[in-house]
């Protein structure tokens, strides 16, 4: 599948570091470099990690994250944020702070929230006291948020079991915070995918089929990373999710198999696929 780029924005990734290059900020940069955008980083935190989980975690200083975030928007400009790992409540804080502050100058600001909360080996990434700082300061700011099935139930206090529950799950997150929310069904059984999205047009669901693999790394950082960078190239909402979930699709089909855990994705597959015997 061909990814066109019409245009070259500016892509803000506030995120953590993946030393193992699968996820967060590493992730976010090959996806928006390989969709046509220019990628630029806030690190919120260092992270010890593999394929076979994260090790150890070095939180960023909350006013380093903000000198990070202001002096790229006041010199480069940016057209669109995706926000990832942040970790604690004064990080959270510093990074929602920013974000109201860059949106006063850029009303069509696109902001992309993926709200992480555990790793895929089930490291926690945000701490339990600030769940009720990304609910209340940052959702509200956002584009479009990005939960998972676990992250929503978190976010909601709701059960999700099905593809109505997600429907419902949906709402909540828009009628609480008034973005556009793309719940992904991942973590539903079965091989057929279901991922829903609401805004203020209606409920609209991408139905896909699952790649049975362990080479799953990243996926969330990766599909927000393509959605910031296709809703800043101007696609209307259900075509950006479209694409994104299909350079997924196609990155998890190509994976390097790499590691012995939870392996990468192949992002740079739009220009240099992969060849694996």
């Amino acid at each position: 599948m061909t990814y066109p780029a019409p245009q070259r924005p500016r892509v803000l990734s506030i995120a953590g570091s993946d030393s193992g290059g699968g996820a967060g900020i590493q992730a976010d940069i090959k996806t928006i470099t390989a969709l046509g955008g220019y990628a630029m980083t806030a690190i919120t935190a260092l992270t010890a990690q593999n394929t076979q989980g994260v090790q150890d975690i070095l939180p960023v200083p909350p006013q380093f994250i903000r000198d990070q975030i202001r002096c790229v928007v006041d010199d480069l400009g940016v057209d669109a944020i995706k926000t990832g790992m942040l970790g604690g409540i004064v990080q959270t804080q510093a990074v929602a702070v920013e974000i109201a502050r860059t949106r006063q100058n850029a009303p069509d600001l696109v902001v992309v929230v993926d709200p992480v909360m555990v790793a895929k080996g089930g490291a926690a990434l945000l701490d339990e006291d600030a769940l009720g700082c990304l609910r209340t300061t940052l959702l509200p700011l956002a584009t479009l948020i990005t939960p998972n099935l676990p992250e929503a139930e978190k976010l909601t206090g709701l059960t999700i079991h099905t593809v109505e529950d997600m429907k419902a799950a949906a709402l909540w997150l828009h009628q609480h915070t008034g973005a556009a929310v793309l719940l992904k069904g991942g973590h539903l059984a079965g091989e057929i995918l279901v991922d829903v999205l609401l805004d203020t047009a209606g409920t609209r669901e991408f139905v896909g089929q699952r790649i049975t693999t362990r080479h799953t790394h990243g996926t969330g950082c990766t599909l927000a990373s393509a959605l910031a960078t296709t809703l800043a190239q101007g696609l209307a909402l259900p075509d950006a999710v479209r694409q994104s979930c299909q350079y997924v699709h196609d990155a998890i089909a190509q994976a390097p198999g790499l590691g012995r855990g939870a392996g990468p994705l192949w992002h740079a597959h739009a220009w240099c696929p992969t060849i694996r015997s």
